[in-house]
């Protein structure tokens, strides 16, 4: 590094000035979305108003479960969709499985017969009519498993209100309403404001290294093993790196950009919209956005079936479609929806980084290729060469241009950012804002809560925050620049730029375009593909 600022190129004093804008622009998001955490997520929210209108007036829910595999806590998760404060008479719980070999049937058959009073059914895709049935077919729908799963539940849901939350994770008591005071524009005091056409919750991992011993009931449910051996060495410890993520760099920027809702910003944990609209707005005679030669691929949920990120997708066309009188997207801050997880190695980490990076490659391009530059290494990298190199920093601050202040403001910044993010962390995994009660199980409670989890010691906490840190660059560098294949569930598939996918096979390819019907294959090759899910 020179001597003097100066003598330096103004290449270089022009690429330290996009460093420094670049740093404001992170530091600012991350301070919203910090803020906007602490803010929302410190003490129980006051209770929601929707549930206590007159009866006729409650908005009726159709809550739909996808599920796949036996997942840790699988039962709690799917039970706390019974236990919400919510009139028992205007939910609807559809349970979505592909067929009943799956591990998960039984445990989805116990679960509706324990809470037999519910308006609640278990819909097997094998069994849907329009696929399978006496004039159905099998390909009347694309390979996309979570679509070809609730579509029938979709197609019978009651009322207009549709709730889409994954099998793995649990839901607030009083989610329900909260969501739908957001949707329909309810303040806790009564008052109404503008509704929202699409809300959504803030998802969070717990890891549980040390998962409960199954009961001898629970063994019998399953069948199929569930993953829940505690780690042995290093490399079974992905789940920690996934719990570390989502309570860090995830949980800021998503909280920031849907504070900010500049853009669409959506998972597919627990995502809430109303039906009528989506019909809407997947029709191309009543939204201009569809182009004409989609006309032939369904309504709703439907149309995304050959897409292989179909949860951003719906966000998307909801987010950029105008519809008078509602704002875009709203995240119910403080309601977070909480995954279990066991089991996950490093490898299975990686993976689904990867997966999840290049699905997103094309369908959110240019947030994908800066995306290393939000990760703390690289993040204060620009901001090291921004102050060591812009002779503003040497007049106000006397800040010299030497690779000593340069490492010394690297590892200053990186300190701060670890100290920031273990606070953030742990206020997090507090789940004060979750509500409990006698049915809230051990992973919501929280680490400050008696019988809940435990902190982590800061020596545990920092290996996993290290080794996420340095994993994140190469994970992005090999998802990004050295491949488009995905692995969906024991195939691998090719993501090409307009989101459609080719079956990378040995025997036969598939090639599965948004604009055109899918192409015929074998009943039992369409089948097999069905049941892969991406999560």
């Amino acid at each position: 590094m020179p001597a003097h600022n100066d003598q330096m190129p103004m290449i270089v004093q022009g690429a330290a000035l996009v460093s420094f804008v670049w740093t404001c622009i992170i530091v600012s998001v991350q301070g919203i979305g910090i803020c906007k955490i602490l803010r929302n997520n410190s003490a129980p929210h006051p209770k929601p108003f929707s549930p206590t209108l007159e009866k006729d007036e409650v908005p009726h829910i159709t809550v739909i479960r996808p599920v796949k595999g036996a997942e840790a806590g699988l039962y709690e998760c799917l039970a706390s969709t019974f236990q919400l404060a919510y009139p028992k008479s205007k939910l609807t719980i559809y349970l979505c499985v592909d067929s009943t070999r799956d591990p998960a049937y039984p445990v989805l058959q116990k679960v509706v017969a324990a809470y037999s009073d519910f308006d609640a059914k278990v819909f097997v895709e094998e069994q849907d009519p329009v696929l399978h049935g006496d004039g159905g077919h099998i390909d009347k729908l694309g390979p996309n498993p979570k679509i070809r799963n609730i579509s029938r539940a979709y197609r019978e849901a009651k009322g207009d209100i549709i709730w889409i939350a994954d099998c793995n994770v649990w839901l607030g008591a009083n989610s329900a309403g909260r969501m739908v005071d957001k949707l329909d524009g309810f303040l806790p005091d009564g008052t109404r404001t503008k509704p929202y056409k699409f809300v959504h919750q803030l998802p969070l991992v717990i890891d549980l290294e040390t998962p409960k011993t199954a009961t001898e009931e629970e063994q019998a449910l399953l069948s199929g093993p569930i993953n829940t051996s505690a780690p042995k060495s290093l490399l079974d410890y992905g789940g920690r790196l996934e719990e570390m993520f989502m309570a860090t760099t995830h949980a800021k920027f998503y909280s920031a950009i849907n504070t900010v809702g500049i853009a669409p910003c959506v998972v597919g944990k627990s995502n809430m919209f109303r039906k009528s609209h989506l019909e809407r707005l997947t029709d191309p005679a009543r939204n201009p956005l569809i182009p004409p030669a989609d006309a032939a691929r369904g309504r709703g949920v439907d149309y995304f079936s050959s897409y292989i990120c179909e949860d951003h997708l719906i966000g998307d066309l909801i987010f950029k479609s105008k519809i008078p009188g509602f704002k875009n997207h709203g995240l119910v801050h403080g309601e977070v929806a909480i995954q279990p997880m066991s089991g996950m190695t490093v490898a299975a980490y990686i993976a689904r980084r990867v997966r999840w990076l290049r699905v997103r490659k094309w369908t959110v391009l240019t947030a994908t290729l800066v995306e290393p530059g939000v990760e703390s290494l690289i993040g204060c990298l620009h901001m090291a060469f921004a102050f060591t190199t812009l002779p503003w920093f040497r007049s106000f601050f006397g800040i010299p241009p030497t690779w000593k202040a340069f490492g010394t403001i690297w590892i200053s910044a990186v300190t701060v950012w670890m100290v920031v993010d273990r606070l953030l962390s742990a206020k997090l995994h507090k789940l004060q804002s979750v509500d409990v009660d006698e049915n809230t199980p051990a992973f919501a409670l929280g680490s400050t809560r008696t019988g809940g989890i435990k902190k982590k010691p800061f020596l545990t906490w920092f290996a996993a925050w290290l080794g996420r840190e340095f994993l994140a660059f190469p994970i992005w560098t090999w998802a990004v620049l050295l491949g488009a294949t995905v692995n969906w569930r024991g195939q691998t598939f090719r993501v090409r730029p307009d989101m459609s996918v080719t079956r990378l096979d040995d025997v036969e390819r598939t090639s599965l375009r948004p604009s055109t019907p899918v192409a015929a294959e074998g009943a039992n090759s369409c089948r097999s593909t069905s049941k892969d899910r991406v999560d």
